[in-house]
C-alpha cells in the first residue's frame, strides 16, 4: 500500500473567492485558510461516474473540480467500483486528474495508484443515482473512512434521505402526495385531487414520470407496468399546471439558498430537467421561495447535506435531492453567481471548524 504523501508533491491554494453574494463573515466562521491566506486542503478525491462520459456543459461535478484545481487543490479521481474496505481501512485505486473546460478534451488522468482514502482532506461523493444498493453500499463504505477526511455530502445522511421521501418531512410546504403502490389508495387519491403526476420513488433525470388526466384509459396498463417495473411504492403527486411555465431548481449550500434556474419544460413534456430537454431561464427566489429554504436548511445543514439541489413549482417544494444535485453550470451561464466557489468556500469553513463527516462531527 502506497501512502500518497510519499509519491506526490502538493499544489498550494489560490486566494479566497466570495460566495453567495459575499455571504461569508470571516469574523463569525474560520476562512478554511492558514495565517498567510493559503488554503488548508491539499488533498481532494472526488468519487463519481466515468469522467469521460459527462457533459462538461452541464456537469455540477466538472464545475467542482474546476473550482478545486484553480484553487490549487491536488485532485484524485475514482469511480465507485474501485472502491474497497480492507480490514479498517477504506481505500480506492485512484487516479490523479486534471481538469480543462474544453469539449472533447476535458481531462487527463495518471497512473492507477491505491490510496488511503484517510489520506484525503475532503472526498466528494458525486456518482449519479441510482440509489440502489450499489449506491447505498458506498455510502456504508465512505462512513468508515474515519479521521479527518470530511466527505460532502456527509454519506449517512445521504443514505438516510432518499430524495422523494426526505422531503415528505415538510409537508406543509409540499403539493397533497401520497407515497404507495396499493391502487385502493390510489384511486382515492385520484379521486380528491384530480390530475396526478405518478413516478418512481427513486427515479431520476425525469424518468419514468406520468401525468394522468381525470379520466385516462392509460391507468390501467400503467398501474401494471410500475407494479411491474418498481418493487417499492411509488409517489402519486397533485398535478402542478404551472409547471409548463417552469420548475425552479435551488442550490442550498450549507442550508443557504445561492442561486436559482427556473427551467422550463420542452413542448408536449411535463418534465422540465435539463437532459430532458429542459430549457434554462435566469430566475430569482420568491417571498415564498426563500420561506421554503429558511425552512429546510437548519435541517440540512444538521444533517452534513453541503450542496443540496431543491424543485419549487408554482411555490410548492417537490424534492429535494442530495445525492449528486445538478444546477451550477446553468446558474452562472444565465448571470447567477458561482455555487461552485460557495461550495468551496463552506467546505474550508468546515474543514477549519475541525469538522470531519458533515455533520460537525469534532476530530
Amino acid at each position: 500500500m502506497l501512502n500518497v504523501d510519499a509519491i506526490l508533491r502538493f499544489a498550494e491554494g489560490a486566494a479566497p473567492v466570495q460566495s453567495c453574494g459575499n455571504r461569508r463573515n470571516t469574523e463569525e466562521s474560520p476562512s478554511g485558510r492558514n495565517s498567510t491566506g493559503m488554503s488548508m486542503l491539499k488533498k481532494i478525491a472526488v468519487q463519481m461516474d466515468p469522467i469521460e462520459r459527462i457533459n462538461i456543459a452541464g456537469d455540477s461535478t466538472f464545475a467542482l473540480l474546476l473550482e478545486a484545481q484553480k484553487r490549487g487543490f491536488e485532485i484524485f479521481y475514482y469511480t465507485p467500483e474501485r472502491l474497497s474496505l480492507r480490514g479498517v481501512d477504506v481505500v480506492a485505486t485512484m487516479q490523479t486528474l486534471t481538469v480543462k473546460d474544453t469539449k472533447g478534451a476535458h481531462y487527463e488522468l495518471g497512473a492507477p495508484v491505491e490510496i488511503f482514502l484517510r489520506d484525503m482532506d475532503v472526498v466528494l461523493l458525486r456518482q449519479d443515482p441510482p440509489f440502489d444498493l450499489a449506491y447505498i453500499t458506498s455510502t456504508h463504505l465512505l462512513e468508515k473512512i474515519g479521521g479527518p477526511t470530511l466527505v460532502v455530502n456527509d454519506p449517512v445522511s445521504v443514505r438516510n434521505a432518499p430524495e422523494k421521501l426526505f422531503v415528505m418531512d415538510f409537508p406543509q410546504l409540499m403539493p397533497a402526495t401520497l407515497i404507495t403502490r396499493d391502487k385502493a389508495a390510489i384511486d382515492a387519491f385520484r379521486a380528491e385531487h384530480g390530475e396526478v403526476v405518478m413516478k418512481p420513488l427513486h427515479g431520476h433525470g425525469g424518468a419514468a414520470v406520468f401525468r394522468l388526466l381525470r379520466e385516462d384509459a392509460n391507468y390501467g396498463s400503467l398501474f401494471d407496468l410500475f407494479a411491474t417495473s418498481f418493487r417499492e411504492q411509488w409517489v402519486v403527486q397533485k398535478f402542478l399546471p404551472a409547471v409548463s411555465r417552469g420548475d425552479k431548481r435551488i442550490i442550498l449550500v450549507d442550508g443557504e439558498p445561492c442561486g436559482a434556474v427556473n427551467r422550463v419544460p420542452a413542448v408536449n413534456d411535463i418534465r422540465s430537467n435539463m437532459v430532458r430537454g429542459g430549457a434554462a431561464e435566469a430566475a430569482e427566489l420568491s417571498p415564498r421561495e426563500k420561506e421554503i429554504c429558511a425552512t429546510i436548511g437548519p435541517e440540512l445543514k444538521r444533517r452534513g447535506l453541503v450542496f443540496v439541489g431543491i424543485d419549487v413549482i408554482d411555490g410548492f417544494l417537490t424534492e429535494i435531492n442530495v445525492t449528486s444535485p445538478t444546477g451550477i453550470r446553468a446558474i452562472q451561464r444565465t448571470g447567477g453567481p458561482d455555487v461552485a466557489a460557495a461550495i468551496w468556500d463552506a467546505i474550508e469553513r468546515k474543514k477549519a471548524a475541525g469538522q470531519s463527516r458533515g455533520h460537525g462531527v469534532e476530530v
